[in-house]
């Protein structure tokens, strides 16, 4: 008999039996714990290398089978949401730009969980959007919420910057398209602090490379910027108005209102120092 015939033969007779498992009246061997049987009969006439019964899950061993499969199938999930991230951030700060640690002081945040929750159709009509609004009131916080939430649900995000990938662009000469390619190849791309980047007829060349790459690519684009919806839509010259209106043709603008974080940060750290400066923890 070969090996796989061995093994055949283990897995269709083979049942082992714990010392509180007992033989029922059928003849069927028995689970001490949950009274099911661990056994069963081949139809009547059939036997399977001499043997009359087969190996049969009861009711505990199949609740550790399941166990044991849900636990290997969250170390995948883990391990796959973990690459998605290492190759998806720029910055690990991102990681931690979640629904979760959320502060609630964002108006617009159900927009964020609106654009998750519906990310198929969403990504089937590529529906992108042009986040806004004053310096400092959670545009960068609200996209990475978005990545994170869909990373968890194993969907590849790029978040990036135009500073990055013209400093990219610019040391690999010879592999620009092939770069731009694999950006555009994400699944949702996010440009972060658009409009930062140095203004450049160089500069803004490649900026239209990309937004006109991701255009054709026909997959969603998100963009956080501090230049207002009039400069968007009131640009200063043409190759502004190139990258300008491909933007906007792409992306829906939704204005984020929220407080200044950065200001109310630094508000809550001084009062923490000044009462740090009047108690005991510090000798002067």
């Amino acid at each position: 008999m070969c090996d796989y015939d061995n093994a055949i033969f283990r897995l269709a007779t083979a049942q082992e039996a714990e010392p509180e498992d007992y033989t029922g009246e059928d003849g069927l061997l028995y689970c001490g714990s949950c009274r099911q049987p661990k056994e069963a009969y081949f139809p009547e006439g059939k036997t399977f290398f001499g043997r009359d019964r087969h190996p049969k899950e009861c009711d505990c061993q199949r609740k550790r089978r399941e166990t044991l499969e849900a636990a290997d199938r969250e170390h995948k999930h883990r391990e796959e949401v973990e690459r998605l991230k290492r190759k998806g951030f720029t910055d690990p700060a991102m990681r931690e730009w979640t629904f979760g640690n959320d502060n609630g002081k964002c108006p617009q945040m159900h927009k964020a969980y609106s654009y998750v929750e519906q990310w198929e159709q969403i990504s089937t009509g590529n529906y992108g959007l042009i986040l806004w609004g004053n310096v400092g009131t959670g545009k960068s916080y609200f996209a990475g919420c978005i990545a994170n939430a869909l990373m968890e649900k194993e969907i590849s995000v790029c978040m990036t910057n135009f500073a990055l990938i013209l400093n990219d662009l610019a040391a690999s000469f010879k592999d620009r398209n092939e770069y731009i390619s694999r950006l555009c190849s994400f699944p949702l791309l996010i440009l972060d602090d658009f409009g930062m980047e140095r203004g450049t007829e160089y500069g803004l060349e490649q900026v239209y490379n990309v937004i006109d790459s991701r255009y054709r690519s026909r997959k969603p684009l998100i963009v956080t910027t501090n230049l207002t919806l009039e400069e968007l839509q009131n640009p200063e010259d043409t190759p502004h108005a190139r990258i300008y209106d491909r933007l906007i043709e792409m992306c829906t603008p939704v204005r984020i209102t929220g407080e200044n974080f950065r200001k109310a940060a630094a508000r809550e750290k001084m009062e923490q120092l000044k009462k740090l400066l009047n108690g005991k923890e510090i000798c002067l």
